[in-house]
């Protein structure tokens, strides 16, 4: 709670808060220290919950502008845009092959038997 700061350093300045106040003095001493950090705590909450505020706003005014762009966007769509991250590609047309003849004169030529020479 006090950071660095043990028992004995809390006695200690208790101690020479008391010899240096009296003991009349330090209660209303605890008391005005004591409103003055709940002033100062209520003081930070109000800046924080401003710029929360703010920051909410702001982002808000930017929401409402997107509308406004997609519709310009739509309304003049761009002649034509080439992203830097893809590469362009060219679409090259698909060739088919043509037809093979059947397979069935090659079925007959491997069933015919081969010339061969005879020996006289």
């Amino acid at each position: 709670m006090f950071g660095s700061l043990g028992l004995p350093e809390l006695l200690l300045i208790f101690v020479v808060a008391l010899i240096v106040f009296g003991p009349k003095k330090l209660p209303e001493i605890g008391r005005t220290l004591g409103k003055a950090l709940g002033e100062f705590k209520k003081a930070t909450d109000d800046l924080k919950n401003t710029i929360e505020r703010e920051v909410r706003v702001e982002e808000l005014k930017e929401l409402r502008q997107i509308p406004s762009n997609i519709a310009t966007a739509v309304m003049n769509p761009p002649a034509e845009t080439v992203s830097r991250s893809e590469p362009v590609t060219v679409q090259a047309e698909i060739v088919t092959p043509a037809p093979q003849p059947a397979a069935a004169p090659a079925a007959a030529a491997i069933s015919a038997p081969a010339a061969t020479p005879q020996a006289d």
